[in-house]
């Protein structure tokens, strides 16, 4: 047994029932975390005075014998551009398999990152992870349609499951997988990038410290322009949805952890351009409105038919903050305005500009984390499963022309695990 392994205990996360989000629903339970393997740590002394911006510690990965051992499942554009490339700033993880119905192309690719031919398997051998102790987690990068199935097959193999969003394309399978991964003591989070991005961390920090006063408004815009109407993500039986499960989710997703709500009502208006062959089957555009218990309330909108938009502005009594873009792999802007305290009459706008590292490199190096030291992940599959009821009743909100109601917990943060700590 790997070391991971051993730090892994027998006890089981406290499930989420199943209908609607109620009061009751699922909250993080606390687990004893059992020490992780240490190594000694370098430090160095300060360059700069204390007038300048503080540095980050020094990176310190852990060494390879220590690291959690991955396969990435599909080779497509996300990660090919993203995901692989991300291991070379991680601190915690090691890719040692991949998994792709192109066999060429998974001989390549091993041959660029290192991976050994044992490494490399192909749909129908996925369940042979079983028997590569290398393998502690895999992460799921395929179509929508394809999640539920390999996560439950990742999770019978004994592994520990990170999948990418939107967590399934219906309730019952993100249910499904998060019984699953129950079942087989394993750990399911989802890849909410954004909810471990420095900006975004920050922002929610501010909302939390009332820095912006009493929440009151949020908006978001996510678009860009698809083109190949074959590709996946313009079938419904493989995607669930168009633009609103693809990127309005972002919004959704944001809406939620900036304000730590979940929504008692939703409204949902959905456009397809009549004769587009990119629209037969999915939405070209969604907009939505969400209200939540306190009296905030969201305005969103997603596009696939939009040059690239990427903004959100979260509005408070006492100032606003908004990020453009906001939601891109890199290049994040924060900026914040409230009354100026030197000068009354007047406001302050100032930007606030953290490092940039990996966000991939970050939300896999936190779920490394929860793996070696038996932590709930900041985004589990109870996370996963609220976003894609939402979007549910935003699809018969949008059906209906009307409202659509819902029950939610009144606590912050109800489906999220313990925040995450400083990575990548």
């Amino acid at each position: 047994m790997d070391d991971a392994s051993r730090l892994w205990t027998r006890r089981r996360m406290l499930g989420a029932t199943g209908g609607l989000i109620t009061a009751g629903a699922w909250m993080p339970p606390v687990l004893a975390a059992a020490a992780p393997p240490s190594s000694p740590k370098v430090t160095l002394p300060p360059l700069f005075a204390p007038t300048e911006r503080e540095r980050p510690p020094l990176p310190n990965p852990q060494p390879d014998a220590e690291r959690v051992g991955w396969a990435v499942v599909g080779l497509g554009h996300l990660s090919l551009e993203e995901i692989l490339p991300a291991f070379g700033q991680s601190k915690r993880n090691k890719l040692v398999a991949l998994v792709s119905g192109d066999r060429a192309k998974a001989q390549a690719v091993a041959k660029e990152y290192g991976v050994p031919d044992k490494g490399l398997y192909d749909y129908k051998s996925f369940d042979q992870l079983k028997d590569n102790p290398d393998v502690q987690a895999v992460y799921i990068v395929l179509p929508n349609h394809m999640h539920a199935e390999y996560t439950v097959r990742a999770a019978q193999a004994g592994k520990h499951v990170f999948c990418e969003k939107p967590m399934a394309n219906t309730p019952a399978e993100c249910q499904q997988m998060i019984d699953a991964c129950k079942k087989a003591d394993r750990k399911l989070g989802i890849a909410y990038r954004l909810q471990y991005e420095p900006h975004h961390r920050a922002l929610i920090q501010m909302a939390r410290d009332k820095e912006l006063g009493t929440l009151k408004l949020f908006t978001a815009n996510n678009g860009q322009n698809q083109g190949d109407p074959n590709q996946w993500r313009h079938k419904k039986a493989m995607a669930g949805g168009g633009a609103l499960p693809d990127v309005g989710i972002y919004c959704l997703s944001a809406a939620r952890y900036l304000s730590g709500e979940e929504p008692i009502e939703v409204q949902g208006f959905s456009h397809s351009t009549p004769g587009d062959a990119r629209f037969k089957e999915v939405e070209e555009t969604f907009a939505f409105h969400l209200r939540f218990p306190s009296g905030f309330q969201a305005h969103c909108t997603s596009s696939y038919s939009t040059h690239e938009t990427k903004d959100l502005r979260l509005m408070g009594t006492d100032g606003w903050a908004a990020m453009d873009p906001g939601f891109s792999y890199s290049g994040l802007r924060l900026r914040i305005a409230t009354k100026s305290k030197a000068f009354p009459k007047a406001d302050d706008t100032t930007e606030r500009s953290f490092g940039q590292p990996s966000q991939f490199a970050r939300e896999m190096d936190h779920f490394a984390r929860c793996v070696q030291e038996n932590t709930v992940p900041h985004t589990p599959g109870e996370e996963g499963l609220a976003d894609v009821r939402i979007i549910e009743a935003l699809y018969r909100s949008s059906r209906e022309g009307k409202a659509v109601k819902l029950e939610a917990p009144r606590k912050l943060d109800a489906f999220r695990g313990p925040p995450p700590k400083e990575e990548g």
